[in-house]
């Protein structure tokens, strides 16, 4: 019959058919665990119980020592601290400086004698600052700089200022208020023209040497790797009026420029198209005495020649120059059926002009009949090409 079924006993049967014990006894499964569990201990430091009283006997001395060699161990064990490669570990002696470790695992006296504090050494850190500052010219500049850097000292960086920097904050810290003072001091020694257009570069060196002389001198441990100033521009009130005088000052400085790059391109032009016409006056001037000189020599010795031979020069002399004449000059040669051949040379062709027409080449020679005219004139004319003799000359 299952043990929580009405019957035997009248149903009073409270036995627990698992642990053999009654659902009334008023002892729980957690209470018997302690009791195991105080037994154990007991066992372990020499106590236990004294015949049927239930009274145990005091804990022994080896006990108390097992429990203090325990203690001891796990205090001494908890001196081992591991250090990461981009840290430095301060220890301190009961609240002083003891000695910095560097990365690996390390042991020191455990709390409260020493305790370690970690320093980030390797993370590039940043603060950043923009404020309205005066410049030297009395103008109000709007100037924002961006300071980078780390911590170079650890030791000087944890005792030496009270706060430092403050990465949650950083207005209080000690940085924040030298990189405003720094800008400061070099934007009011400097105009208002020279930071808005070439001296941001070097007001931002100025800036990292100034700021690094203040930390050194007080031992904050910090190093300075990079300033940036980022923006300089006139105050928001006042900057439609600079943005016209700086396009006033771009536009000035671009027409200079321009007439600067114009002056630079004609000067050297004129200069050479000079040279170039001393050269050409020099050549004309050689290549004129030259040609004089020549015909000075070549009259020279035409007149010795023609000492020497009078008639054979003149007529020399004479066939050269018809050569030269006719043979630039265009010419017509009419052939005549009753007289001999006709040379005829339009005087206007000798000028340059425009050759005429056979028609009217040959309209003077020829008659109304279409017979050419007499010989005589033709001939007349002939002769006249012919050189004349010596005798006519003279």
């Amino acid at each position: 019959m299952p043990w929580n079924e009405p019957g035997g006993d009248g149903g009073n049967n409270q036995q627990d058919p698992w642990t053999g014990k009654n659902k009334g006894s008023g002892r729980s499964d957690a209470e018997d665990i302690v009791n195991k569990l105080n037994e154990k201990l007991g066992g372990l430091f020499g106590g236990g119980k004294n015949g049927g009283d239930g009274d145990s006997n005091p804990i022994s001395y080896k006990g108390i020592s097992l429990l203090a060699v325990l203690l001891l161990a796990g205090w001494l064990f908890s001196g081992f601290y591991t250090v990461d490669a981009r840290e430095e570990a301060l220890v301190l002696r009961l609240g002083a400086y003891s000695e910095t470790t560097g990365p690996g695992l390390h042991w020191h006296l455990p709390y409260p004698i020493e305790t370690v504090e970690m320093v980030d050494v390797a993370q590039n850190r940043s603060a950043q600052d923009r404020s309205t500052m005066l410049t030297i010219d009395e103008n109000i500049v709007d100037i924002a700089v961006t300071v980078q850097y780390k911590v170079s000292d650890s030791k000087d960086y944890a005792f030496n200022v009270l706060l430092p920097d403050d990465l949650r904050d950083q207005r209080n810290g000690t940085l924040y208020q030298v990189m405003r003072s720094a800008t400061r001091d070099i934007v009011g020694r400097s105009s208002m023209d020279f930071i808005l257009r070439e001296g941001r570069e070097q007001i931002a060196e100025q800036a990292k040497v100034l700021i690094q002389e203040i930390l050194d001198g007080y031992k904050a441990g910090l190093q300075i790797i990079k300033v940036n100033l980022t923006y300089a521009e006139a105050p928001a009130e006042v900057k439609d009026a600079f943005d016209d005088a700086n396009r006033a000052r771009e536009d000035a400085n671009r027409f200079k420029n321009e007439a600067d790059t114009y002056a630079k391109k004609v000067v050297p032009e004129a200069r050479g198209q000079a040279a170039r016409m001393l050269e050409e006056a020099n050549a004309y001037r050689e290549q004129v005495i030259a040609r004089a000189e020549g015909d000075a020599s070549r009259f020279t010795q035409l007149v010795q020649e023609y000492r020497k031979a009078p008639d054979v020069t003149r007529e020399r002399l004479y066939l050269e120059t018809m050569e030269s004449v006719l043979g630039s000059t265009r010419k017509v040669l009419i052939d005549s059926k009753s007289s001999n051949n006709l040379l005829y040379m339009p005087l206007g062709t000798a000028a340059g002009g425009d050759l005429p027409s056979p028609a009217q080449i040959a309209s003077p020679f020829i008659n109304s009949t279409g017979q050419s005219k007499s010989t005589a004139g033709a001939g007349r004319q002939t002769r006249s090409l012919q050189p004349r003799t010596s005798r006519e000359a003279r």
